[in-house]
């Protein structure tokens, strides 16, 4: 029987992507490694008063993946990771470490911090697009039942689907 191991995390990036080799690299094997740490903020009630805590987690992006999302990996962009937790240990001057990472295997940029100033909560390619229903009585039009509902009211599917 094999145990479950998986990670779905939202946060805010911490740090930019420098060309230092600790935060992004490439294996001699030429595949690409990007190392990124998120800030996690969760409210809980203390009491009668909401408090905020914040957990770090270190997460570890391989290959083309790490590659493509380089340039958008800055500080404040929120982003979400779907992958497991990865167990390193080792032994340094006789004393035994361990350190728990996530290991992406999915990376979606969500949001963040915008370079035009503004509050940058809107999901990043753009917006979604508002559909207006065809006004009762317009061209290419076949006479309704719903062409005697007032304007603002008219419940119909809109015909034009821009997909």
């Amino acid at each position: 029987m094999t145990d479950v191991n998986r990670v779905n995390i939202i946060g805010r990036l911490t740090r930019d992507i420098n060309a230092d080799e600790r935060s992004f690299a490439y294996l001699p094997n030429g595949t690409a490694r990007a190392n990124v740490s998120i800030a996690v903020n969760r409210s809980r009630k203390n009491g009668d008063q909401w408090v905020d805590e914040v957990s770090y987690f270190d997460v570890t992006i391989w290959g083309k993946t790490a590659e493509n999302l380089k340039p958008y990996l800055q500080k404040g962009k929120q982003i979400a990771v779907d992958g497991y937790l990865r167990q390193d240990r080792w032994e340094k001057d006789g004393q035994k470490n361990s350190r728990v990472t996530i290991v992406a295997e999915n990376v979606q940029l969500l949001g963040g911090r915008s370079d035009n100033g503004g509050s940058g909560d809107q999901p990043s390619g753009g917006f979604a697009p508002k559909f207006q229903p065809r006004p009762a009585g317009s061209a290419n039009s076949a006479p309704s039942p719903m062409d005697d509902v007032p304007y603002g009211e008219d419940t119909s599917f809109p015909e034009d689907i821009p997909f």
